[in-house]
């Protein structure tokens, strides 16, 4: 079973919903979780923000926050997180800001970087990843594949 199923499972045991705020994944991570038949019975909605305006508009991300972290952070990630449950009244939110590529990265923040948010049940966990600078294309993969992964880790971890 992949990890995109074992996460429409274990919501569903759960009795327990998602929404997703995604910005250098450009929806991705919703198109994998509808790859699973049953994802009707989990999904609420899904935030593509992947321009500042978006993320502070749709999903509440603080100005404050962008300016004093960056858009690529675990701060921006969380607080999107955070505001994709709170905006689809969910119990779970994942938040996704990163630099895919090709260009767009500086010294701090390099190409292929990508910070993630988990919001479950009001908790947040957030990480980075520096997934190298792989492509465009295989640095989004990695990161759906990241979020999936770290999905059914903490969902099996979480009562």
């Amino acid at each position: 079973m992949y990890d995109n199923e074992q996460t429409v499972e274990l919501l569903k045991k759960k009795n327990w919903h998602i929404s997703f705020a995604e910005s250098c994944t450009g929806g991705l991570c919703c198109a994998r979780l509808v790859d699973v038949p049953s994802a009707s019975y989990v999904l609420c909605a899904s935030f593509v923000t992947y321009a500042e305006s978006a993320k502070m508009k749709l999903v509440g991300v603080k100005e404050e926050t962008l300016q004093d972290h960056g858009v690529v952070s675990e701060e921006v990630a969380g607080e999107m997180a955070e505001g994709a449950a709170r905006a689809a009244e969910c119990e779970v939110g994942v938040g996704i800001s990163g630099v895919a590529g090709p260009s767009g990265g500086t010294e701090q923040t390099p190409v292929g970087t990508v910070c993630f948010g988990f919001s479950i049940k009001g908790n947040v966990t957030t990480f980075t990843k520096h997934f190298g600078n792989l492509g465009r294309s295989a640095v989004r993969e990695a990161a759906v594949c990241f979020v999936f992964q770290e999905l059914v880790r903490e969902l099996n971890t979480t009562v």
